[in-house]
């Protein structure tokens, strides 16, 4: 009897672990595995629902396997896409739920805020100038490493713009995401903010 209280004891108190484990929600997260190394992008669902969705399609019709980051500006953005050369839909500019810190995922556009597609970035240092002026939909919780050796590649330096201001540096040897996928995980909850990831 006595060996049955102790146990009874001790599942008493592993209970309360069990069951938060089993009340964490599964999500799903991209894994994009590329030719340095696997990062892996936490979806901000509620923020930018119509992005996600777009993002999750493409990933899920095989769109960004192949396609090289083909801009990378050190202390700015790492950029993959087609350059917007595609019949894919565009989509409604979702801005100013989420900031541009270190690891978070965004949707590149033109003027147009509503034209946004294909054409994803993911931020190599904090960039809060363009916070509020594109829809950030995720955020990466693994592989910042690889963010940052992708980010210090060397490049080919080219500038854009009318007063040439625009970074557009391409990595002298290609870096490839060599397949996008999504799986289900299960998370702790998302902070409230994310501020803290600007000090990665």
């Amino acid at each position: 009897m006595r060996v049955l209280s102790i146990l009874t004891c001790v599942f008493m108190m592993a209970a309360p672990g069990l069951i938060a484990n089993e009340l964490k929600p599964e999500e799903e997260v991209c894994v994009l595995e590329t030719s340095m190394g696997t990062m892996v992008i936490r979806f901000f669902e509620k923020d930018a629902p119509e992005t996600v969705a777009n993002f999750k399609k493409l990933v899920g019709e095989g769109f960004y396997d192949g396609l090289p980051f083909y801009r990378v500006v050190a202390g700015h953005v790492i950029q993959a896409g087609d350059g917007g050369e595609n019949d894919n839909p565009l989509v409604k500019g979702e801005f100013g739920a989420s900031p541009h810190v270190t690891g978070a995922v965004g949707l590149a556009r033109d003027e147009d805020p509503d034209s946004g597609s294909t054409e994803i970035y993911i931020c190599h240092a904090p960039r809060p100038h363009l916070d509020g002026q594109y829809a950030v939909f995720g955020i990466l919780i693994e592989g910042f490493d690889v963010l940052d050796a992708i980010g210090r590649v060397e490049v080919i330096e080219e500038w854009l713009g009318e007063e040439k201001t625009i970074a557009f540096h391409k990595p002298k040897e290609p870096v490839v995401i060599v397949r996008a996928s999504l799986e289900r995980r299960t998370l702790d909850p998302v902070p409230a903010s994310v501020s803290d990831q600007e000090t990665r």
